[in-house]
């Protein structure tokens, strides 16, 4: 019941949202990952508390592993799944000890993304414009896009070593949360023109999951792909996700595989436009599975091997890709 109150709070808004309404939907998804954290420490805390108080030490350790690391068993369902899914994949199948790291290093990355980044530290490193003598910078910039159930603080490493750089960015919140896909183009069309005005180059979106797929959106939307130099995207369900069919939002519906929406937004996409795609996949996503649908015919498509959905953001490889791309 509180999910289907959660998806109505969040969904209502039109396809121009001011900007007063796109605050509060950020604040209500980045609350509502704060009380989940908050809650699940705090029913940790109690049930330890409770059973150590009664003598029953071996209750009290095992119930407080389950709530804190309970995820984990979750995580590893996703990996049982994408191995039996990508069995009939053409990208080569992960090993079980590839599987095996990508599972850990999802479970050590899950949580300071969800738990830390995104409730706590999505404000932490705010968008970054600087300008020369009231000229435009003429140095390249980004526009982040973050991915389903996900907010701005995804991106915090990564913006945090760009500042230090001196690399212009834009990182959007994209509202409503379950909303249509379609109503994140003009969140997007107003960040690349707030970078496009601040350096007099046309940005690269670095675009990760759902973002993706938002960010293919947008260029449709383009009079000419030139709007953007480069688009990046991370684990993005191009051709939809096996997993997809287990979503009931207006979103997770747009990326099941064979959906209407995706097949439209495929027609109008120009072979030039895909060109302009750098597209990072892996056969260790346990979200995005089968592992090619996270590919786009004529982009320039990259296997990670053995990494994970969310720490795919993080890999040493998109991370020399967005550098080489800003330097172009």
């Amino acid at each position: 019941m509180w999910f289907r109150w959660l998806q109505e709070e969040l969904s209502p808004f039109p396809f121009s949202i001011p900007q007063a309404e796109r605050s509060k939907n950020h604040a209500m998804l980045a609350r509502l990952q704060q009380f989940i954290t908050l809650g699940l420490l705090t029913t940790a805390a109690a049930w330890a508390a409770f059973f150590f108080a009664h003598g029953e030490t071996t209750w009290a350790v095992v119930g407080t592993l389950l709530i804190v690391l309970g995820y984990a068993l979750i995580l590893a369902l996703e990996f049982i799944l994408l191995w039996f899914v990508n069995r009939a994949d053409p990208t080569p199948n992960a090993t079980p000890f590839q599987l095996l790291k990508a599972w850990f290093n999802e479970v050590t990355t899950a949580p300071l993304v969800f738990c830390w980044r995104q409730p706590f530290r999505s404000k932490a490193v705010p968008d970054f414009l600087p300008t020369r003598a009231g000229n435009p910078s003429t140095q390249r910039g980004i526009v982040f896009i973050h991915g389903y159930v996900c907010n701005r603080g995804l991106w915090n490493p990564l913006m945090e070593k760009l500042q230090a750089r001196g690399v212009p960015f834009v990182a959007v919140n994209l509202e409503p949360v379950f909303g249509s896909i379609d109503n994140y183009v003009p969140i997007i069309e107003a960040a690349a023109k707030r970078v496009t005005s601040a350096t007099g180059c046309a940005p690269v979106l670095v675009a990760h999951s759902m973002g993706g797929l938002a960010a293919r959106a947008w260029l449709s939307s383009q009079a000419s792909p030139a709007a953007a130099h480069r688009i990046i995207t991370v684990g993005t369900p191009h051709s939809g996700t096996w997993l997809a069919r287990f979503g009931s939002t207006l979103n997770a519906l747009q990326m099941r595989q064979g959906d209407a929406w995706q097949k439209k937004l495929s027609a109008a996409e120009p072979a030039d436009r895909l060109a302009r795609f750098t597209c990072f996949y892996g056969h260790a996503d346990n979200i995005v599975f089968p592992a090619s649908t996270a590919t786009l015919p004529g982009a320039d498509n990259r296997h990670i091997a053995g990494c994970a959905h969310v720490h795919m953001t993080y890999h040493a490889l998109v991370w020399a890709e967005v550098l080489k791309q800003v330097q172009h």
